[in-house]
């Protein structure tokens, strides 16, 4: 049964294995790519302010090109990159659990999809940042950088 397989711990760990391994070759590559994730599980460094964190959806979409794409790295099951918000294009550290990475993306292509349902148990600290208040909206943050109307039809 397909409920049994996306909640099983060792499908999960090959979903971010092959995670993992995607992003490491599009570093390689060079290959700018998003990725769509659950904005819960993802924390910022500093932590954004209220009026750009309200305007986050559940499932977030983030473009990794020019800096944001040159800061990226993967580290302890997270991938890490710096990127700014708002109109003032307010600086953040911004950590994703792998695992919480649903899809990526490649010129508005999904080249991944994570189906997998497995929860990990929060051990790192990166974790710990998480905004509990969880964010709303993230197309208007998306749509406050001018540079992002490239990525719309």
């Amino acid at each position: 049964m397909l409920e049994n397989i996306i909640q099983d711990r060792d499908f999960a760990q090959l979903m971010k294995k092959n995670i993992q391994e995607l992003i490491g070759l599009f570093f390689q590559k060079e290959q700018n790519f998003g990725i769509l994730c659950k904005i819960e599980d993802v924390s910022f460094e500093p932590e954004l302010p209220e009026s750009i964190n309200t305007e986050f959806r559940p499932l977030t979409l983030f473009f990794l090109a020019g800096y944001t794409f040159e800061t990226a790295r993967i580290e302890n099951n997270f991938l890490i990159f710096e990127a700014g918000f708002g109109s003032d294009n307010f600086g953040s550290i911004v950590s994703v659990p792998l695992l919480s990475i649903l899809q990526i993306i490649v010129d508005e292509t999904p080249v991944f999809i994570n189906i997998s349902g497995y929860k990990e148990e929060e051990t790192s600290t990166a974790s710990e940042n998480i905004d509990e208040h969880g964010v709303k909206n993230s197309m208007a943050s998306f749509l406050s950088n001018p540079e992002n109307s490239k990525f719309l039809k």
